[in-house]
């Protein structure tokens, strides 16, 4: 059985295994000929009450942020895929891929990476298990095999 793809999104935040997972959707991209969406999510958790409420702020943000996304654009059409365009939300990341972004744009694979950036990282184990679970779609959740994995609280020795 060969699977093959029209629509691959992919979740990006410059963690390992979300480059890692950027990486992979391009190679499943290059194999199905499908078009590529990079998805990126500004947290308005991340921001303070007075950064919130300046709309200037999330708007410098929002540029900064997706003028970051072009370099992604970029590197995907480099790597031979043509059809490559750029999408940023707002709100939490789980959330807003799976109500707003997949809903609006209609693709068949989610690619995101299993952990997030330390910023965010406390939430992304649960952003990716809330995505699998109610993407409505195919998830692949990548992770880079040269990072380190957590350890499993169970697992912990002396307890």
């Amino acid at each position: 059985m060969t699977l093959s793809f029209h629509s691959i999104l992919v979740g990006v935040d410059d963690s390992p295994d979300a480059l890692f997972a950027f990486r992979t959707a391009i190679d499943i991209a290059k194999e199905s000929q499908a078009k590529l969406t990079i998805v990126s999510v500004l947290e308005s958790d991340t921001m303070n009450v007075y950064q919130a409420l300046d709309k200037d702020y999330i708007h410098g943000e929002r540029a900064a942020l997706e003028k970051h996304l072009k370099d992604y654009v970029q590197t995907a059409k480099d790597a031979g895929i043509y059809h490559v365009q750029a999408v940023v939300g707002e709100g939490d990341p789980g959330k807003t891929i799976a109500r707003d972004i997949i809903p609006a744009l209609n693709p068949d694979l989610l690619v995101i990476g299993a952990k997030a950036q330390n910023g965010v990282a406390k939430y992304f184990g649960s952003q990716a298990a809330y995505m699998a679970q109610y993407a409505g779609i195919s998830v692949f959740i990548a992770r880079d095999p040269n990072s380190t994995p957590d350890p499993h609280p169970l697992h912990q020795k002396g307890d």
